[in-house]
C-alpha cells in the first residue's frame, strides 16, 4: 500500500463535490494505492462523528464487509456517515428503528415481516398497473416537445408504485413526493428552509402512523393491514415501526428509482449507439440493460458500517469501533473487477454490480420492483419518444448520499 495522490483534507462525504461531479479520479486513486484509506473529518462535519472513517473502495472488500454483519454493524452507529450539522444525538439514535440501521437477529425478524409486500407474486400483480401508469406518464409529456424529465417523467412512476404498494390515496401522493424530496435534500435547503428535511421526516412518520392506526381499527384487504397484522417469532410491527418503514420506502423506493431512470436517460443520450442497440431489441436486452443502468447510475453512493472487533480489511488493520464506509460508486467502476468499467454496455454480462447493495442481509428489498419500473418506463420512452435526449447540464442534488438529479431538460419530437 502506498500513499495516494489525493489533496490533503479531501473528504468524499462533502456534498458540494457531487453538485458538479462524482470524484471518480480520487476514488480510482484510492483503489490503486490505498483501497482501505483513513479519511479525517473536521469536528462536526458528519453529525456526531468527529474523527473520520475508513474509505473502502474495491468491489471485493465491499462484498466482504456487506456479507459479515456480525463483524461490521449497521446498528452500532447507523448506516449514514454524514448528518446535518447540529442534529441532536437522540434524533440519530431513534433511526435505529429503521430496517437499514438494524443488525440480525432484529433485522431478520423485521425484514421477514416487511418483505411480504415485495414477494414475486406482489410485484407480478403490479405489472399491469405499472405499465399503464408509465403509458399515461409518457402520453402526458408527448405534446410538449420539451420539459424537465425529472418532474415530468422520472419522478412520477416510483412515487405511484410505492403509493400503490402501501395504499396512499391519490390525493395524498403529492405530499409523499414533497416530503421525500425535502427529507433527502437536507443539504440542499434554501435560505428560510432550515430544518425542512427533519420536519418532512416528521410529517411522513405522522402520516404513516395514522394510517397504521386506522387499519387497526378498520382492517382492509391491503398491504398495510397485512404488515401491521403479521407476526414473526411473536413480534408484529408497531405503529412507529411501520412509520419508519414507510419513511425508508420514501427514500429507497422513490428517490433511488427515479434517479436510476434519470441517469439512465442521460447515459443513453451520451451513448446513442447503446440506445439504438437496446431499442432494436428491447425485450431481448432489457435484463442486461437494466442492470447496466443501475451500475452506471449507482443511486446510493455509500453506506457506513462499524467494526465490532479488531480485524484486517484489504491489508489494513481496523480497530473495534472504527467506522468503515462502503463506496458503491467506486466498486461499480473497479478496474480489478470490471472489464472496461467506464464504458456503458447494455449487453454487459455478467453484471454483479452493487447498485442494490453488495449482498448480505441489507440487499435492496425492492430490487425487483425497481427493475420492473425501469423496464416499463424505458419501454415507453424508446418506443414512443425515440429521439428524446438531454440538453444542457443536469442540475444535481447537493448530497453525498444520493446521486440525485433535481432537474434535467430534455427535447424530443412532439407527438399529437
Amino acid at each position: 500500500m502506498t500513499f495516494p495522490d489525493i489533496p490533503p483534507g479531501f473528504d468524499f462525504t462533502d456534498p458540494e463535490i457531487y453538485t458538479t461531479r462524482v470524484p471518480a479520479e480520487e476514488l480510482a486513486e484510492l483503489r490503486r494505492a490505498a483501497p482501505v484509506w483513513w479519511v479525517t473529518q473536521r469536528r462536526g462535519s458528519a453529525g456526531f462523528d468527529d474523527e473520520g472513517y475508513w474509505a473502502v473502495t474495491r468491489h471485493a472488500d465491499i462484498l466482504a464487509v456487506s456479507k459479515t454483519p456480525d463483524v461490521y454493524s449497521s446498528e452500532e452507529n447507523t448506516a449514514l456517515i454524514r448528518f446535518k450539522e447540529g442534529i441532536p444525538r437522540e434524533s440519530i439514535e431513534m433511526q435505529r428503528i429503521i430496517l437499514l440501521n438494524m443488525d440480525p437477529p432484529q433485522h431478520t425478524r423485521m425484514r421477514g415481516i416487511v418483505s411480504r409486500g415485495f414477494t414475486p407474486r406482489a410485484i407480478s400483480n403490479m405489472r399491469q398497473v405499472l405499465a399503464e401508469r408509465a403509458e399515461r406518464i409518457v402520453a402526458t409529456a408527448l405534446e410538449s416537445g420539451t420539459g424537465d424529465f425529472v418532474a415530468d417523467v422520472a419522478s412520477e412512476l416510483p412515487l405511484q408504485a410505492i403509493s400503490d404498494l402501501i395504499g396512499v390515496p391519490q390525493e395524498d401522493r403529492g405530499k409523499i413526493f414533497a416530503w421525500s424530496n425535502r427529507m433527502i435534500g437536507y443539504d440542499d435547503e434554501l435560505p428560510g428552509e432550515e430544518n425542512a428535511g427533519e420536519m418532512a421526516a416528521i410529517e411522513i412518520l405522522g402520516y404513516s402512523m395514522t394510517m397504521a392506526e386506522e387499519r387497526r381499527g378498520c382492517p382492509r384487504d391491503d398491504i398495510v393491514t397485512k404488515l401491521i397484522s403479521a407476526e414473526i417469532d411473536g413480534h408484529a410491527l408497531g405503529d412507529d415501526e411501520f412509520g419508519y418503514f414507510v419513511l425508508m420506502l420514501a427514500v429507497a423506493g422513490n428517490e433511488t428509482t427515479r434517479n436510476a431512470i434519470a441517469h439512465g436517460l442521460l447515459a443513453l443520450t451520451e451513448h446513442p449507439d447503446q440506445q439504438a442497440r437496446w431499442a432494436a431489441d428491447f425485450e431481448g436486452l432489457a435484463p442486461t440493460a437494466i442492470e447496466e443502468i443501475v451500475r452506471w447510475a449507482t443511486p446510493v453512493i455509500h453506506f457506513r458500517r462499524t467494526a465490532t472487533r479488531d480485524l484486517e480489511l484489504g491489508g489494513q488493520p481496523i480497530r473495534a469501533g472504527d467506522k468503515v464506509v462502503l463506496w458503491y460508486n467506486s466498486a461499480n467502476r473497479d478496474e480489478a473487477f470490471w472489464p472496461d468499467p467506464y464504458r456503458l454496455d447494455v449487453t454487459r454480462t455478467p453484471n454483479d454490480h452493487v447498485g442494490f447493495g453488495a449482498g448480505g442481509p441489507h440487499f435492496c428489498l425492492g430490487a425487483n420492483l425497481a427493475r420492473r419500473e425501469i423496464k416499463v418506463m424505458f419501454d415507453e420512452l424508446l418506443r414512443r419518444l425515440p429521439d428524446m435526449h438531454v440538453t444542457g447540464t443536469p442540475d444535481m442534488l447537493l448530497s453525498a448520499f444520493i446521486h440525485g438529479i433535481k432537474r434535467m431538460r430534455v427535447e424530443f419530437t412532439p407527438v399529437r
